[in-house]
């Protein structure tokens, strides 16, 4: 099995340099860093497609990334995406019927202590060994059909 990781940005992505105030940048992939420590059983390749806040996603950066998993000979999708609009992206993604393509992220930064994004790639990778083509969330421990849950203001992704 391979697996293709794009990197939109989000929080997962985020990192805080040592300077005052809350600016934050947006470097290398998580998913990378997560999947070096771990070695994992499968072969994978990481890109980056942007390097957004999901607040600043827009329809212009949405079709870049349609036609980037459209276009693409993988077939395993795991794209790390901010929690904003996360939903949003998967409603795009929706069109794409023959690949799986499942979109996660994390509620705290990867370089984090206190992260969830292990855990959430940890699940979006268990999902696509076992899901059919179609769009899915993972989040929280949890895999949807993307147009069956929503972010509630618990920072939780919950059924609809």
């Amino acid at each position: 099995m391979k697996i293709l990781f794009i990197q939109t940005g989000g929080t997962i992505d985020k990192d805080y340099p040592q300077k005052s105030g809350y600016a934050f940048e947006i470097r290398e992939p998580a998913a990378t860093r997560i999947l070096e420590k771990i070695k994992p059983d499968f072969e994978f390749e990481s890109v980056s497609l942007m390097k957004k806040d999901s607040t600043d996603i827009d329809d212009k950066d949405r079709e870049k990334l349609f036609q980037y998993c459209k276009k693409s000979k993988y077939e395993n999708i795991i794209l790390t995406h901010g929690t904003d609009t996360m939903v949003d992206t998967a409603s795009k993604l929706s069109a794409i019927k023959d690949k799986k393509i499942i979109l996660t992220g994390a509620f705290h930064p990867e370089r984090f202590q206190n992260s969830d994004a292990d855990f959430n790639i940890g699940t979006a990778i268990g999902a696509i060994n076992t899901a059919k083509p179609g769009i899915y969330i993972a989040m929280n421990g949890r895999v949807f059909e993307w147009d069956k849950c929503k972010r509630d203001s618990g920072n939780r992704f919950v059924d609809k």
